[in-house]
């Protein structure tokens, strides 16, 4: 796994994970910022992590980024809220 980044010119959180072969793989989520809160338009996983679990661990590195970050979210793809409802943990990052 590689480190979580922010790509703020491109507005997109990104983070590497291993494949089954050991090449990393890129899961992304795309954002758009409207009055400070990252609006979470589109997240993917490369299609050789799907099913292992890496956008899941992506989202918690999102919500950790976030947390330390003092950042709100509003989860708009349906990935994103999907994970949000399964994680109300996470609800004090929602705006």
């Amino acid at each position: 796994m590689t480190t979580f980044r922010d790509v703020r010119d491109e507005q997109r959180f990104e983070q590497g994970f291993a494949d089954a072969e050991g090449q990393t793989r890129v899961v992304f989520a795309d954002y758009a910022v409207h009055d400070g809160v990252r609006v979470i338009l589109h997240v993917e996983a490369d299609p050789a992590l799907r099913g292992g679990g890496a956008a899941g661990r992506f989202m918690q590195s999102l919500a950790a980024h976030a947390r330390t970050e003092g950042l709100k979210l509003q989860p708009r793809c349906s990935y994103a809220v999907l994970w949000h409802r399964r994680h109300p943990e996470y609800n004090d990052l929602l705006a």
